[in-house]
């Protein structure tokens, strides 16, 4: 399947890139804004949203270099969603983004419940945070293409999260819903290798999730007896890395990779 590029707009594309997030992000229970330093220095702020009713969590935040990152979770059905919405090179014929979706399986305690992210406040809102944990990057090999058609079988945020994307939405899992389009073409080279931009290659995709609770902490009461029973009294953060690889039909959709 194919990235897709968005067509350039002026003040039309500006709402429709809000009337996006916004979709995505509507009706949530509770919110929370924090401030993060990623790995270049930068700082950002992100936004955290938890559903409980839906038993889903949002994080959202800008890179540095202008891409928009959207995970969702969503407990329910044990599917994690990542969108990324990057800024084009205009210079190079490229239109203003490119958006990618990738789908894969949320592990158990890979993230606090949505319950209790729903309940975290912060005490000072200026507080520059950064990871407790920082996890290993995980590896993933997407080399199956998804019918956005038939995903509210899987779930229910992959349309609202990856119609944009369209022919760039990608997964690893095995499932009837899914069109199977293959990754591991003989003799494919990594897009970083090719010379020609109009070239089949295998391109990868960098992100990290710089900060998000990861674990809940407990704490335990005391009585006079000695005896104690544990209470949550805080969370643990994390940081991790994934990287996505894929087939793309040509180098121009994977420029990045002439950077690494």
């Amino acid at each position: 399947m194919f990235a897709r590029w968005i067509s350039p707009g002026s003040v039309r594309f500006t709402v429709w890139l809000w009337l996006l997030t916004v979709s995505v992000t509507l009706g949530f229970a509770s919110e929370l804004k924090v401030r993060v330093r990623l790995a270049d220095g930068q700082i950002t702020d992100e936004l955290l949203e938890a559903d409980s009713e839906r038993d889903s969590i949002t994080v959202e935040f800008k890179q540095g270099d202008g891409t928009l990152i959207t995970f969702v979770a969503d407990f329910k059905q044990d599917v994690k969603i990542f969108r990324a919405l990057i800024l084009g090179e205009l210079e190079r014929g490229q239109s203003q983004y490119q958006a990618l979706c990738f789908i894969t399986r949320l592990n158990h305690n890979e993230i606090i419940p949505s319950e209790s992210m729903a309940r975290l406040r912060q005490k000072n809102p200026q507080a520059i945070r950064t990871a407790e944990e920082k996890r290993n990057t995980e590896m993933l090999s997407m080399n199956v293409a998804v019918n956005l058609t038939r995903t509210w079988q899987l779930s229910a945020h992959i349309h609202n999260m990856c119609s944009v994307a369209r022919e760039a939405v990608y997964t690893r899992m095995e499932a009837s819903m899914f069109e199977p389009q293959a990754v591991e073409v003989p003799g494919l080279q990594s897009c970083g290798t090719v010379k020609d931009l109009w070239q089949p290659c295998s391109c990868s995709y960098n992100l990290r999730l710089e900060w998000y609770p990861c674990l809940l902490k407990y704490c335990r009461n005391r009585d006079v007896s000695g005896k104690g029973s544990p209470y949550k009294c805080g969370i643990k953060s994390c940081s991790k890395g994934y990287q996505f690889t894929y087939y793309v039909p040509h180098k121009q959709l994977c420029l990045w990779e002439e950077e690494t």
